[in-house]
């Protein structure tokens, strides 16, 4: 079949819902996926981050990044959440990249996603491999470079090996990983209210609210792109599409739930930790409150054993980030192979284990080449490089994608639509451009913008080469496939299923427990 408007032709149009073709079952309700998406969003990095953030605005102020990441987060999140609800399958960004410009570029921005997230899913994970490791400094205070450098990869190593099997209890380890979040947050946070100081926490510098300051906008730019490096995770239920209960209402409120919960910790910690910590020991390079600030908060609390205690419990929050992130960001490669939009030696499982061998290999070494880039440099810089590439293929086109779609397919299922459309989509824009223009600023020497543009050239120059060995667009027709536009609502089918799960109902009700209803 031919589009009419492009000449492009046609793929088979769908029956089945989209994303149950691997056999996914649709199980997890609102609770499981709120808690998976707080799980990745809380790993290691508020407990890494809050000396950046403070050094970033000069001062206690720097709560101002925190809430600034938050709105952030939630005017993306509401993207996400209409984009999830429409085009609920396992892949996330990858598919609405894939449904909003194949009409022009064929395969070309989901292909050069997958190559980006090749590039700041492993980014993302070397940081949490860099916080480890200053919080094991801790406890190690002898601990020199190389010691550290050598402990990481071997920290890398043990998790590569960890992943190198079938996993079959993921839902038991993530419930498990969860509580060692949670509690080693909540230790920390009562820890520093039991010994608040306001006048600590909220006596700022005289210039601190200078908004006319050129100085202020640049602190406020490395302030944000912490914050929503710290609030990353939010659309992690989007990825998992096909695996979620009445996508349509479940998606959208697990990511407004997880944003604004985790915005509540994050506020607490922070403002506990400023109350107890004198903010200008986090400057210095040489003192515990700049390398393990949690650890330093629970020593001056409970003393040096509560302090040891607690820190375990951040190395293993820690090692379980990078776990989960490796274990999921292993597969995006794997989905897009499968589906020829990707090399296809990424679409090979393991004989007998059946994970993919080569995409998991790719970002354990990748892993590791960006926590010795951040060892050597700092972690602000690497957490400013992992943003840039972030934003330039995936952030800006998926906010573009969303109006894309809604004038290539005004007919798409739309269960939620994004409150007071455009405004959050020119929120979100705007704070993607903020962060992406001043990122040369914020990392003077470092040039994330031209190594974020040379990496996306790269893929630019490996699509082609991919293109022409596949026969696709442009050495072959654009191929079209509107699949969402005809496929059965995931959440009619369930509420059907289901007596009591329309309005009012329980849309966490299992549906495997009822019978059907007749066609």
């Amino acid at each position: 079949m031919t589009d009419s408007a492009t000449g492009a032709e046609r793929g088979p149009e769908k029956a089945a819902v989209p994303g149950q073709r691997d056999g996914f079952v649709r199980r997890i309700g609102l609770f499981q996926a709120t808690t998976i998406n707080m799980s990745q969003m809380c790993g290691i990095g508020p407990f890494v981050t809050i000396p950046l953030m403070v050094a970033s605005f000069g001062g206690p102020q720097a709560v101002i990044g925190f809430v600034a990441g938050a709105v952030l987060a939630l005017a993306d999140g509401l993207i996400w959440a209409e984009l999830g609800a429409a085009m609920p399958r396992a892949g996330g960004s990858y598919v609405y990249l894939r449904q909003a410009f194949q009409y022009r570029t064929g395969k070309l921005v989901p292909f050069l996603f997958v190559w980006t997230a090749m590039l700041f899913i492993p980014i993302g994970m070397s940081t949490g491999i860099i916080g480890f490791v200053q919080y094991l400094g801790y406890l190690w205070p002898d601990m020199g470079q190389t010691a550290g450098d050598l402990t990481g990869l071997a920290v890398i190593a043990l998790i590569i090996t960890m992943l190198w099997r079938r996993v079959d209890h993921i839902a038991r380890i993530t419930a498990v990983l969860w509580c060692v979040m949670l509690a080693s947050v909540a230790l920390v946070i009562v820890a520093a209210f039991t010994h608040f100081s306001p006048d600590r926490a909220f006596t700022y510098p005289g210039d601190a609210f200078e908004v006319t300051s050129h100085q202020f906008w640049i602190g406020f730019a490395a302030g944000l792109t912490i914050g929503i490096y710290d609030y990353m995770g939010y659309n992690t239920v989007a990825y998992l599409g096909a695996e979620i209960k009445n996508p349509g209402r479940t998606m959208p409120r697990a990511i407004v739930y997880s944003i604004l919960g985790i915005m509540g910790i994050y506020l607490l910690l922070q403002i506990g930790t400023l109350g107890v910590i004198d903010w200008r020991q986090m400057l210095d390079p040489a003192s515990t409150a700049h390398s393990s600030v949690a650890s330093a908060v629970l020593e001056e609390a409970w003393g040096k054993g509560a302090a040891n205690t607690v820190t375990v419990l951040i190395l293993v929050t820690a090692v379980a980030s990078v776990f989960t992130g490796l274990l999921g960001g292993s597969r995006a490669p794997y989905d897009a192979a499968c589906e020829k939009v990707f090399f296809r030696p990424y679409a090979k499982l393991h004989p007998r284990h059946g994970f993919p061998v080569l995409g998991l290999a790719t970002m354990g070494l990748l892993t590791a080449v960006g926590f010795l880039i951040g060892r050597h440099t700092d972690l602000a810089t690497l957490i400013s490089l992992l943003t840039a590439v972030m934003v330039i293929v995936q952030a800006l086109a998926q906010v573009l994608a969303l109006t894309v779609l809604r004038r290539r397919q005004p007919g798409l299922r739309r269960p939620y639509r994004v409150w007071l459309y455009p405004l959050p989509s020119l929120v979100a824009l705007t704070g993607w451009l903020v962060i992406y223009g001043y990122a040369d600023e914020n990392s003077p020497g470092r040039h994330p913008i031209e190594w974020s543009l040379a990496w996306v050239a790269a893929g630019c120059v490996a699509f082609v080469l991919w293109a022409k060995y596949e026969k696709v667009w442009p050495f072959g027709p654009r191929e079209i496939s509107e699949e969402f536009l005809n496929a059965p609502d995931p959440d009619a089918h369930h509420d059907a299923a289901v007596p009591g799960t329309g309005p009012g109902g329980d849309p966490d009700a299992d549906p495997d427990t009822k019978e059907p209803t007749p066609a």
